[in-house]
């Protein structure tokens, strides 16, 4: 297993208008697992199934994501990145083709667990990007580009619920196919500079797949900081679908364009992560999460009282939104500190961690509403903050404790 190109020893650092074009790659990339997010409800009248049933394909996609990134990603540590993002992208476009093609519930499900498998790009950025930027600014770029997968989101769920309650949700995935195929035009030229790690792999493919365990296991903050991401991005997972599903119950009867213009809280996050990842370059990353988890906390404890109203539960949405990515954005600063030649195989533990937990998230938000109701989901939702803020406060002192 070699690659053909050869790269100098230091790459030049990426200019700020690379920086801006990688953003927005990860920003319609990472959209294709959301839009189903406040349409959840519709899709699954639409094939007629249960809302149980329906958790089944954010689940899957999830799942398929974190399978995709522990047999794809560290192959960034070796070959090209330019080579597997043009690869991977271009089969989430095909995937989102079969996705609006598909017949049935069973072929719809197929097609979105095979998108999630493709979709590695948004997670090999970074772990490029960080090793072509300079030290003082990693905060800054790591946040950037982490402020680009929430306008993703955002985005996502803000036109799939306008769409879908405008037209249908079927017209929802027919826009994001199209827009797929645009950015797979233009990502050979966003990624035009992009030089191939010198380093070459030694073994083979499965020596080099072993090795993203054995390096997991010399390195136990990257352990802790995957599991605090896992449990933040399943709070983040679970919340979502379990209010699009409160909010357009015959309880409270909101429609799908209400939900998704209550998704426009999200951009909160734009603003602030790129400041708090900021903040974080000068206090440090591990105290800067125990802060954004206490926050966060702050936040889930309001959902209940406040859930009834979508006015009201802009409250503990903007609290949530505006900490939860610095959460994420502070773990992987932990990790970016560490040699360059082993970042992307430790992004993929990091990364594989979360979408599991995204996953769980996924089944348990929809499965826990449907057997019991906002109040049960908010009980979960607690429960899960606290496990963050838990992890967060023991990787702050054991790192004290290392320092002396």
């Amino acid at each position: 297993m070699t690659d053909t190109a050869t790269a100098p020893s230091t790459p030049a650092y990426l200019t700020r208008t690379q920086e801006r074009a990688l953003a927005l790659t990860i920003a319609v990339v990472t959209a294709n697992a959301y839009y189903i997010h406040p349409i959840i409800g519709e899709v699954a009248r639409g094939f007629g199934v249960g809302e149980a049933e329906i958790g089944l394909v954010p689940a899957l996609n999830q799942l398929a994501l974190a399978l995709g990134i522990l047999l794809l990603l560290p192959l960034g540590d070796f070959y090209s990145n330019r080579r597997l993002c043009l690869t991977f992208v271009t089969g989430q476009t095909l995937c989102l083709l079969g996705m609006v093609l598909a017949p049935g519930f069973v072929a719809f499900t197929a097609a979105s667990t095979l998108l999630g498998f493709c979709t590695i790009a948004p997670y090999l950025i970074p772990a490029f990007a960080s090793k072509r930027v300079a030290p003082e600014r990693l905060g800054q770029v790591t946040a950037q580009l982490t402020a680009a997968v929430i306008f993703g989101i955002l985005v996502a769920r803000m036109s799939a619920g306008i769409i879908a309650e405008h037209a249908d949700w079927h017209t929802v995935y027919v826009c994001a196919f199209v827009l797929m195929a645009a950015v797979t035009a233009f990502l050979p030229v966003a990624m035009r500079s992009e030089v191939a790690p010198a380093k070459q792999p030694q073994a083979g493919y499965g020596a080099l797949i072993a090795s993203v365990f054995t390096l997991a296991a010399k390195h136990p903050d990257m352990r802790i900081s995957a599991a605090i991401q896992g449990l933040n991005f399943a709070i983040f997972t679970a919340s979502w679908l379990a209010l699009a599903l409160h909010l357009t119950s015959p309880e409270l009867g909101y429609g799908t364009d209400d939900v998704g213009y209550l998704a426009a809280v999200a951009a909160i996050s734009i603003v602030t992560t790129p400041r708090l990842g900021r903040w974080a370059d000068k206090v440090g990353p591990r105290k800067a999460r125990v802060v954004a988890a206490v926050v966060q906390l702050s936040g889930i404890a309001l959902f209940y009282p406040l859930g009834f109203s979508i006015w009201t539960v802009l409250v503990p949405l903007l609290l949530t939104n505006m900490v939860g990515p610095t959460v994420d954005v502070t773990g992987r600063m932990t990790l970016f500190t560490l040699a360059p030649e082993i970042r992307t195989r430790l992004t993929t533990s990091y990364i594989v961690t979360m979408f599991v937990g995204g996953a769980v998230g996924s089944a348990l938000g929809t499965a826990v509403y449907d057997a019991g109701g906002w109040r049960a989901t908010c009980v979960l939702l607690l429960a899960m903050s606290a496990g963050v803020l838990s992890l967060a406060v023991h990787a702050e002192r054991r790192w004290k404790r290392q320092q002396g």
